[in-house]
């Protein structure tokens, strides 16, 4: 009989996915503006092994807690879903400073200056790091370790191709100012 905690981190991970819908329709009408304003996209190839990738960590996190019967272990689980929440947090804190101009692709409207406020102000890519910060924790909210951690590497090989694609849109389309 499956534990309490193992339906309870399904139905996280549910939300978490329930989540990654809500952006993709954020993303999704930011896309329509950008276009009518003459965006231009790039990194267009990497962008389904973006989404094959964070619908993997999902499938694999809840296919690995069951599978393996991993424990719930409260002193990791806790920790690491404070980590996941405030994941989330920061993220929808990137997509409100960005507004229009978040997206899941790497779409950029010619002219416009790099936005320097919220989250930004700190870090260039935060949204990133809260990427990387949910691909560790959210697995291992129960235990999914090796989920964790396969995300983590494959993350980091896309994130590197991702992130000069996205420096390089900007640096030539944006106004760096």
């Amino acid at each position: 009989m499956a534990s309490l905690s193992l339906w309870l981190f399904s139905g996280l991970v549910l939300l978490v996915g329930l989540e990654r819908v809500a952006e993709l329709i954020v993303s999704n009408r930011h896309a329509s503006w950008a276009f009518s304003r003459g965006a231009v996209e790039r990194g267009q190839g990497h962008y389904p092994v973006m989404v094959v990738l964070h619908s993997a960590l999902l499938v694999g996190a809840v296919a690995e807690a069951w599978l393996t019967d991993r424990p719930f272990l409260p002193a990791l689980g806790w920790t690491m879903l404070v980590i996941a929440l405030g994941s989330q947090a920061l993220r929808w804190w990137c997509i409100l400073t960005l507004g229009n101009q978040w997206n899941t692709r790497v779409i950029v409207v010619p002219g416009l200056p790099l936005v320097r406020r919220g989250p930004y102000r700190f870090l260039p890519h935060p949204n990133y790091v809260a990427v990387v910060a949910e691909g560790l924790a959210l697995p291992l909210v129960h235990t999914a370790w090796v989920t964790a951690t396969v995300f983590t590497l494959a993350n980091a090989l896309l994130l590197t191709q991702r992130i000069r694609v996205e420096n390089d849109a900007l640096r030539e389309l944006a106004v760096m100012s």
